[in-house]
């Protein structure tokens, strides 16, 4: 069976950081997004696609290896990494390229930070880790 990336909710990824100091919870959003709009508390920020060129990190796996490091065996025991962008989608395709690079135990937060726009586009109102209340900071 081929590994793939496990979805979970933003309550879920909380439960795992306190639980599990191995965890991992990797912010993968722009840094402006980051930095401006707020981020999980503890979170580390590896950007997926950042400014200005807004182009796929390249240094991503070796960047989440160099953090896992110590972390990572030959088993489904490796340290938990767990993803989260705006909405679930930029995370998701991060956490794929992880898998494809042969890490192990990829965690990507279904509705991310701000959750999905809801009627008037607005986000943090249908889900996502804001909308569950969870800890959060902004700079």
């Amino acid at each position: 069976m081929t590994e793939q990336v496990k979805t979970i909710s933003a309550r879920q990824a909380w439960e795992i950081t306190l639980s599990d100091p191995r965890a991992l919870l990797i912010d993968v959003r722009s840094s402006m997004e980051y930095l401006f709009v707020g981020h999980p508390r503890g979170a580390i920020h590896v950007p997926w696609i950042d400014e200005p060129d807004w182009v796929i990190n390249r240094n991503f796996v070796t960047d989440i290896r160099k953090l896992a490091l110590g972390g990572l065996k030959e088993s489904d025991e490796d340290v938990p990494i767990l993803l989260i962008c705006r909405s679930g989608n930029r995370s998701l395709d991060a956490g794929k390229v992880l898998i494809e690079a042969g890490l192990k135990n990829v965690f990507n937060i279904e509705q991310g930070f701000e959750g999905p726009l809801d009627e008037n586009h607005h986000r943090s109102t249908l889900g996502g880790w804001r909308y569950d209340d969870l800890p959060w900071e902004q700079c």
